[in-house]
């Protein structure tokens, strides 16, 4: 500005040296002839802008970081600041506050590898992907529990998900008689060929198997071909993607608002979850490509799908097996059952029911049978009476020599 002033620069010389508009110098030309250096000086250098935070509140979200919201990833946290604390702060604001308080984020993040993202199905209820998780979802406060989860493809809205002691067959069929319920019935279910869902290929084949040329179904691939779900099994888990990322977030927003609550127990556990998934799917689900649903309207008396169906054959004493139970089919129009194939359906809570062609028969508990009355008997005879062991006398002949034609007559021992 001194050199312009004296006239040994020019307005579009310095401009250019500055970096700045040929009118800005005329500006600070004018500004500093006026007031002088320091007019050259931004009038806000010092000033504390107007939407900055308050120390107060920037202890506030460092002391919740490491205490009540401690394991919560940047997202997760500046989001139930919002929610819960009433505090407005971006999601850079926070990583820059927590960054000046030591207070280090869990989640780590790993080198991407290359990989070819598969496109969406276009509209919803075209693809339901299953699967469970096995993870420590109590981190400790309880039993590790197994997730049982269903997201559809389309959207990567979770319509369903429940917590089980196992990964287990009843798990899979309460998952789908409520997507079922809620939704509809699927064209296809996308899963990691768990048992549940297909038997394994190393398995041996049955008799029946051998005889018919083809696999049998299990209970829940029953199910599926009941309701006419195609059954697709992936070959990696980079195939399902939606749920294995679903699972890297439950595993750190669920986790954390299990922490939250102190959820110790399963039932706890699920009641937190089903209140999460609507604030999930808000959040996280997208809008299908193509309007409208794929879901299809569920059969009549769909309900009877969701049980085990067993095959069975009658007796001649009209009473049919059914591992430890034995249940005697009553008379009806039938004179007798006897030999005659029937279906026993075993529900969740383990009632059990038998079928005759699409007809619910009259059952009632069968008289035990003999070897059954007599077991008890035998057992507590045993247990009362047991025998002693007797240890030889020191004359016992066990102690002595023995002579033998083997040996020629000579002693032994």
């Amino acid at each position: 500005m001194s050199k312009v002033r004296e006239g040994k620069l020019v307005g579009w010389q310095a401009a250019e040296i500055l970096g700045i508009s040929v009118r800005q110098v005329g500006r600070l030309v004018k500004a500093y002839r006026e007031g002088g250096v320091g007019a050259l000086v931004h009038g806000n250098r010092g000033r504390t802008p107007a939407n900055a935070l308050t120390e107060d509140v920037k202890a506030r979200v460092v002391q919740l970081a490491g205490s009540r919201y401690e394991g919560f990833n940047t997202q997760h946290f500046t989001e139930v600041l919002a929610e819960r604390e009433g505090i407005q702060v971006s999601r850079s604001s926070v990583r820059r506050l927590l960054i000046r308080g030591g207070v280090n984020r869990p989640r780590k993040r790993h080198s991407p590898k290359h990989r070819s993202r598969r496109e969406r199905y276009a509209q919803e209820g075209m693809l339901v992907q299953m699967d469970g998780s096995r993870h420590d979802w109590l981190e400790g406060r309880g039993h590790w529990l197994t997730l049982i989860g269903a997201i559809d493809d389309a959207t990567g809205k979770v319509l369903h998900a429940i917590f089980r002691e196992q990964e287990d067959a009843v798990g899979y069929f309460l998952l789908a008689q409520r997507v079922v319920t809620d939704f509809g019935v699927p064209l296809a279910v996308y899963h990691d060929g768990h048992a549940v869902f297909e038997h394994a290929e190393n398995e041996p084949e049955s008799l029946e198997e051998q005889l018919e040329g083809k696999r049998s179904l299990t209970q829940f691939g029953r199910l599926m071909d009941e309701l006419g779900i195609r059954s697709i099994r992936s070959r990696s888990p980079q195939a399902r993607g939606r749920i294995e990322r679903l699972w890297g977030t439950f595993q750190d927003r669920l986790v954390s608002e299990l922490r939250l609550a102190r959820v110790t127990t399963i039932n706890e556990a699920n009641a937190l979850l089903w209140k999460y998934l609507p604030r999930h799917n808000e959040k996280f689900a997208v809008p299908p490509a193509r309007s409208g649903s794929a879901f299809r309207v569920p059969p009549k008396n769909v309900e009877h799908a969701f049980c085990f169906k067993h095959s069975r054959t009658v007796g001649l004493d009209n009473v049919v097996r059914f591992g430890p139970y034995r249940l005697q089919v009553l008379p009806d129009g039938r004179y007798n059952y006897a030999r005659a194939k029937v279906e026993v359906r075993e529900a969740f809570d383990g009632s059990l029911s038998v079928y005759y062609q699409g007809h619910c028969l009259n059952v009632e508990d069968a008289p035990a049978e003999a070897p059954r009355l007599r077991k008890p008997a035998q057992s507590a005879q045993t247990e009362a009476s047991p025998r002693p062991y007797a240890k030889p006398t020191p004359d016992h002949p066990w102690r002595g020599v023995y002579r033998t034609h083997l040996d020629g007559g000579k002693p032994w021992g």
